[in-house]
């Protein structure tokens, strides 16, 4: 449930709910306004001491939260979350690009891309050092050694880095080398690995599952923000349906029930969404005209010979004309590029 304090309440008195709060076992989220502050008690059916705070003179009013997810409601928080990446704001009035090689595979390559993306204006670069592949036998990654051409890449163009952390036992590595920790689709139920995340500093790249809900996508970026990281970034990247015309379905309704739902920001990934090169353009404007604050794509030099998703990576020069037609659609929703 929601406590909203009276105009004027003192830090004492604000200090003395959240003791109380925390004396009746639950937890204390605190969201302060330019006129009022607003607590948040969080735990197992709070709402039954309700009776307990109504009759407190600092309190001005109770509402309970409906959803199950009560850190990232909506009902808790009204304004966007903004996460902040060095110099890159992500859920603001910008609109953040990330783009990059499904996999990093050499030193070399991985520059040459994150300047060729840089150029075209990509704000983060993206490449998996760790890569869960469906078969065994398929390229797995560069694990450190990946990750420290990452940290080159960075310190040759600026950008900075999102890569995926597969386990428990890789997230104080990956945490050494990258900006932002992805945890793929097929960790998004992971609560074990979920619950480390939260205790890191670092902002949190959440991709949906394939056949999660939007509602377990939520409640999976709770279980991050309850441990203590509230830097979370959902990604929409495809749902499995039973249309077989591309790799999955890209779910756009997503966005705007997102948006509504909850104030963290959401990007979609058109490149895994499809699996179809030819297609990722498209999608990637629609992306942006129903309300994602950014995208991540997947951009490959030589993607014939890529080590990984190299059907669905487009080139350089297609990623640049891209962020100039992306530049026009932004604009006609009011919002920067």
């Amino acid at each position: 449930m929601i406590l909203t304090l009276k105009p004027g309440t003192t830090k004492q008195g604000i200090e003395e709910l959240v003791r109380k709060i925390e004396e009746l076992g639950f937890r204390a989220h605190i969201s302060k306004g330019a006129k009022r502050t607003i607590i948040g008690v969080i735990g197992e059916n709070a709402i039954a001491a309700k009776e307990v705070f109504e009759g407190l003179f600092t309190v001005e009013s109770i509402t309970p939260i409906s959803k199950p997810y009560k850190l990232v409601s909506r009902e808790l928080k009204k304004e966007d979350t903004i996460v902040k990446v060095g110099n890159v704001y992500i859920g603001g009035k910008d609109i953040v690009v990330m783009a990059g090689p499904c996999s990093v595979e050499n030193e070399e390559l991985l520059i040459s891309i994150a300047r060729e993306v840089k150029k075209a204006g990509a704000r983060v670069l993206r490449g998996g050092a760790f890569k869960p592949r469906t078969s065994p036998y398929s390229f797995q990654g560069l694990g450190e050694r990946g990750l420290k051409y990452l940290a080159k890449a960075k310190r040759t163009t600026g950008l900075p880095v999102v890569t995926e952390a597969m386990n428990i036992q890789q997230l104080e590595l990956v945490s050494r080398y990258a900006d932002i920790i992805q945890i793929g689709a097929r960790n998004v139920q992971n609560f074990e690995l979920l619950k480390e995340a939260g205790k890191t500093k670092k902002p949190i790249l959440l991709k949906r599952g394939i056949a999660t809900t939007i509602e377990e996508w939520l409640m999976s970026a709770e279980y991050i923000v309850s441990n203590g990281n509230s830097n979370v970034i959902l990604c929409e990247r495809g749902i499995r349906t039973f249309e077989s015309a591309t790799r999955f379905t890209l779910d756009l309704n997503a966005i705007p029930a997102v948006k509504s739902w909850s104030h963290l920001p959401v990007i979609v990934d058109p490149s895994h969404g499809t699996g179809v090169r030819d297609f990722v353009i498209s999608m990637s404007k629609a992306a942006i005209a129903c309300g994602a604050d950014g995208l991540i794509i997947e951009v490959h030099s030589d993607p014939e010979h890529a080590l990984s998703d190299g059907v669905q990576s487009i080139l350089p020069e297609s990623f640049a004309s891209l962020m100039q037609e992306l530049k026009k659609v932004a604009r006609a929703t009011g919002r920067n590029l």
